[in-house]
């Protein structure tokens, strides 16, 4: 078995390196299990040293010059040779636990994806209560986080990767796609729980509550069509760190 685990990377030299110890010495869980690994960041058209920084921690670096979350994911699967595909964040840091989770998840053949719930970098009541609500739904409705989500290669080939006319939500179009799939096959997706995922609350930092409410109202009675563009998206490709 071998799983390809791919991190999407746009102007991420500040967190970067410490992402990818992180990763790599998570990867002893599947090492214990005796899969092979790969370590791949796709440099979403940087304009920093995310890429450097990224070869010299050791990762596999592939170019994707347009700057859209969908398109980095898949052009990183594009360079894959796993069985499974494992995407995580560039802000995200997972513990061996997890992984350890994702191997015997993925051996107990009952899954054909998955996905983890998070813990927020923040002591705040807020941020607790914000990744409390968010774990809860995406348990509930088996939709995981576009910070933490695995597939078996094959099938996401075969329903065609992350939708490119997406900027945001890719992930949970996909698993709509690939819930399509489960009915038939017996397998389900599963979220991953007794591990969370730690990723950054950066961006509930960096933006205002204003600007997350006016593109939430806007997406809701636009019928999903800020999703496709990029300007409206600006929170995900404004490039603010």
């Amino acid at each position: 078995m071998k799983i390809s685990i791919i991190i999407p990377a746009f102007n991420e030299e500040k967190l970067i390196s410490e992402t990818l110890r992180r990763i790599f010495l998570a990867c002893s869980a599947f090492h214990e299990a005796g899969w092979a690994t790969e370590v791949i960041v796709c440099d979403n058209n940087s304009t920093d040293r995310t890429a450097e920084f990224a070869r010299a921690a050791g990762a596999q670096v592939v170019f994707e010059p347009v700057n859209q979350i969908a398109r980095s994911r898949n052009s990183g699967a594009s360079a894959a040779t796993g069985d499974w595909l494992l995407f995580i964040d560039a802000d995200s840091y997972p513990e061996p636990g997890l992984f350890a989770d994702v191997a015997s998840t993925i051996e107990s053949g009952t899954c054909f994806a998955g996905g983890s719930t998070v813990r927020l970098d923040g002591t705040t009541r807020a941020l607790r209560w914000g990744s409390a609500l968010w774990n809860f739904i995406s348990r509930s409705t088996r939709s995981p986080a576009g910070s933490f989500f695995f597939c078996e290669t094959s099938l996401f080939r075969a329903v065609g990767g992350f939708n490119q006319e997406l900027f945001a939500s890719e992930e949970l179009d996909l698993a709509k796609r690939l819930k399509q799939r489960a009915a038939k096959s017996g397998r389900k997706i599963v979220i991953l729980h007794r591990h969370p995922l730690t990723t950054s609350a950066r961006k509930l930092k960096l933006y205002s509550g204003w600007e997350y409410g006016r593109f939430l109202a806007r997406t809701v009675f636009g019928f999903g069509r800020t999703l496709k563009s990029a300007e409206e998206c600006h929170i995900w490709y404004d490039g603010r760190r």
